[in-house]
C-alpha cells in the first residue's frame, strides 16, 4: 500500500508518497520507501506505479542505487574464476581504459539508451575493436538484468557506427594488404638468415611456414615435434604478465591441433637443435629447461613483444612492405590459397574457430589475384 501527502518548502507545496517494499532479504524485516519532489499528487501517482511495476518485475529497493562500477565488481568477482590469467588481463584493461571512466560512477538503472549510444560512437573514433568493447560492458549489464537489478538492457540495441573506409569498397587492399607474397617472402627469409641469429631466423620461417601464432611458438617443446612423422603438436600457448610467464592452453578447441611440416623446415629444425644441444654442453652451469625450443640465454622464454619489434626493424631498415606479426599467419594462409588448398583445409592448419576468419583472407586473396589476372591481360594483350 501507498499514501500519498502534501508538504510545504520554500519553493511551495510539494507532494511525496510513502510504500511498503516488502520484505528486505538482508535483514529480514519489512521495509519502506518515501519518494519527495512531486508538483503535483498526479506526478506521485506515476512515480509510485513506476516503482511498484519494477518491484512486481523482482527488482529491488536496494539495488536502485547500485552504480555500473557496483555492478561490474559483482560481475567480476564471479566472471574471473571462469576464465584463464591472459583473459582475466585483457577484459580488466578494456573496463579501466574504455568502460568505466564513461559508465564507473553512474548509477546503472539511470544510464540511458542515447547515452550508451554516445559512449560507443566516442569510442569507435578511438579504437577499431569498439564491437569487442560493447560486448564486454554488455555483459555486465546482462547481469544487471539477470540479477534483477535493472529491468531492461540500455546498451543491447547500441548501434556500432562503421569507419568511413568500411563504407568505400573501391582500393580496398593497397596499403591495407597484410600479408607478403612469394618474392617478399623470399627476400625477407634471405634476410633473417644473413642478418639474424639462427634462432630468430628459424621462428620466423616457422611463422611463416605453419601458420602458427607467436605465442604458440614460444611454448613449443621438442616434444611437440615429430621428426619422423613430419608433423607439428600445437596445444598451449605463452601468457607473460608483470615479467612472469605461463604455458596455458588455447581458448578455442580448434586452436589445439596437429599439423604437417615440410623437408626444409623439418631441416632447418633439426640444425637448430644440434646448434642448442651444443650451447647446452659449453655451458653446464645454467640452469634452463631443455625441452623449450626456444629460449633467451638464461633458458626463460622470449618475450612476446620480441618478434614484433624484430620485425618492425627489418621492415624499415630493409623498405618491406609494412605487416604486423599476424600478418605472418595471412601470409601462410595466402601460400596455402594460392597453393590451391581448399577453405577448410586453411581453416584447420590456422586452428580457427569461425570460418568466417578463413573466409575473409580467402576472399582478400582472391580478390588480389584477380586484380593480377587483369594485368597479366592488359600487358599480353599490348594495347
Amino acid at each position: 500500500m501507498a499514501s500519498f501527502q502534501k508538504y510545504s518548502t520554500k519553493q511551495g507545496q510539494l507532494w511525496l508518497f510513502k510504500m511498503d517494499t516488502g520484505i528486505n532479504p538482508d535483514t529480514g524485516k519489512r521495509q519502506a520507501t518515501t519518494r519527495r519532489g512531486f508538483k503535483t499528487k498526479k506526478e506521485a501517482q506515476l512515480a509510485c506505479a513506476k516503482l511498484q511495476q519494477e518491484l512486481t518485475s523482482g527488482v529491488t529497493i536496494n539495488n536502485n542505487n547500485l552504480t555500473y562500477y557496483d555492478v561490474f565488481n559483482q560481475w567480476f568477482s564471479q566472471h574471473s574464476n571462469t576464465i584463464k590469467s591472459s583473459t582475466k588481463k585483457s577484459i580488466s584493461s578494456k573496463f579501466n581504459k574504455h568502460i568505466l571512466p564513461r559508465f564507473g560512477k553512474l548509477k546503472i538503472k539511470e544510464i540511458t539508451k542515447p547515452y550508451c549510444q554516445q559512449v560507443i560512437n566516442e569510442i569507435a573514433k578511438e579504437i577499431a575493436s569498439v564491437n569487442d568493447i560493447k560486448i564486454q560492458a554488455n555483459q555486465v549489464f546482462k547481469y544487471a538484468v539477470k540479477m534483477d537489478i535493472i529491468v531492461k538492457n540500455s546498451l543491447e540495441h547500441v548501434i556500432i557506427p562503421k569507419k568511413k573506409k568500411e563504407l568505400i569498397t573501391e582500393d580496398r587492399h593497397g596499403d591495407e594488404r597484410n600479408y607478403w607474397m612469394k618474392d617478399e617472402i623470399k627476400r625477407f627469409l634471405t634476410i633473417t638468415k644473413e642478418e639474424l641469429s639462427l634462432r630468430d631466423h628459424v621462428i620466423f620461417h616457422l611463422l611463416i611456414y605453419t601458420g602458427a601464432r607467436k605465442g604458440e611458438l614460444l611454448a613449443l617443446e621438442w616434444d611437440d615435434i615429430n621428426f619422423e612423422a613430419g608433423s607439428l603438436r600445437l596445444w598451449k600457448t605463452l601468457f607473460q604478465s608483470d615479467g612472469k610467464h605461463l604455458f596455458q592452453t588455447p581458448k578455442t578447441r580448434d586452436s589445439k591441433r596437429l599439423i604437417s611440416l615440410d623437408t626444409q623446415t623439418l631441416t632447418l629444425l633439426k640444425k637448430w637443435r644440434i646448434s642448442q644441444m651444443e650451447e647446452n654442453l659449453a655451458y653446464p652451469d645454467w640452469k634452463r629447461d631443455n625441452n623449450i625450443v626456444f629460449t633467451r640465454i638464461d633458458g626463460t622464454p622470449l618475450r612476446l613483444a620480441y618478434l614484433n619489434e624484430k620485425l618492425n626493424i627489418l621492415i624499415k631498415r630493409h623498405n618491406l612492405h609494412p605487416i604486423t606479426i599476424h600478418g605472418l599467419r595471412h601470409t601462410h594462409a595466402y601460400l596455402l590459397f594460392e597453393a590451391g588448398a581448399s577453405i577448410k583445409e586453411v581453416q584447420e592448419r590456422l586452428g580457427h574457430s569461425d570460418i568466417q576468419m578463413t573466409m575473409n583472407i580467402y576472399t582478400h586473396v582472391t580478390d588480389t589475384v584477380k586484380e593480377q589476372t587483369a594485368a597479366k591481360f592488359q600487358k599480353y594483350i599490348g594495347f
